[in-house]
């Protein structure tokens, strides 16, 4: 199964990355953050690192490592850089292994912007990936979950399905039936995040995912 999946979220903070964690965990696939900002708070790939059990997945570097807590174009403007989509696509397909997945992981939503002219949709689009859209229920979800909906569906990026986090609320139902992209699955709330719970949530979604991917 050599594909790529591309996690992006409804917002920032709904849990992409103890998704990306379960879903890498659950293929035995590979991850890879491309572009890392607020390196105060340690590195997206260090969490999923030490969250998986498998012996076989590869956690490759960042193209990007930027100091500040803000999105990609503007944490590389306060550093002077420009983060380049092209040197993005090419080390995917130097990081992409023949027989499993690769699972990349973004920041924030679809329409942050990566450089001063690109957005996430842009490199998603480039790099030719499929979508799985991590959601999770807030004031104002439902709205952010639709809007994301359409552009996906506006674009024809592929997408796998909704994973949603945290406590269950029937809006997820909702956006499941309004926006036609089936739920792959739900990751409850967790303390602590482990790599037991990382293991054990990776078979509840394994079955969905592999179905869903075929």
């Amino acid at each position: 199964m050599s594909e790529r999946i591309f996690i992006t979220g409804i917002g920032t903070g709904v849990g992409k990355t103890i998704s990306a964690a379960c879903v890498t965990e659950a293929l035995q696939a590979d991850y890879w953050k491309p572009v890392q900002t607020g390196l105060l708070e340690g590195t997206d790939t260090d969490t999923v690192g030490s969250l998986l059990s498998n012996n076989v997945s590869v956690c490759h570097p960042e193209a990007w490592l930027l100091q500040a807590p803000a999105s990609p174009h503007l944490a590389a403007r306060l550093e002077n850089k420009n983060i380049d989509i092209d040197r993005i696509v090419a080390l995917s397909k130097q990081y992409q292994p023949r027989n499993r997945a690769l699972v990349m992981e973004g920041a924030g939503g679809l329409l942050v912007p990566i450089n001063e002219t690109l957005s996430t949709l842009d490199l998603i689009l480039a790099l030719n990936a499929k979508v799985l859209v991590v959601a999770q229920n807030y004031l104002g979800s439902i709205n952010h979950a639709m809007l994301t909906a359409r552009v996906l569906q506006h674009t024809g990026v592929p997408v796998i399905g909704w994973v949603f986090n945290g406590d269950y609320h029937t809006n997820e139902d909702d956006i499941v039936r309004w926006s036609g992209y089936p739920k792959v699955g739900r990751i409850p709330q967790a303390d602590p995040v482990n790599k037991a719970f990382v293991q054990q949530q990776a078979q509840l979604l394994s079955a969905s995912l592999h179905t869903l991917m075929a």
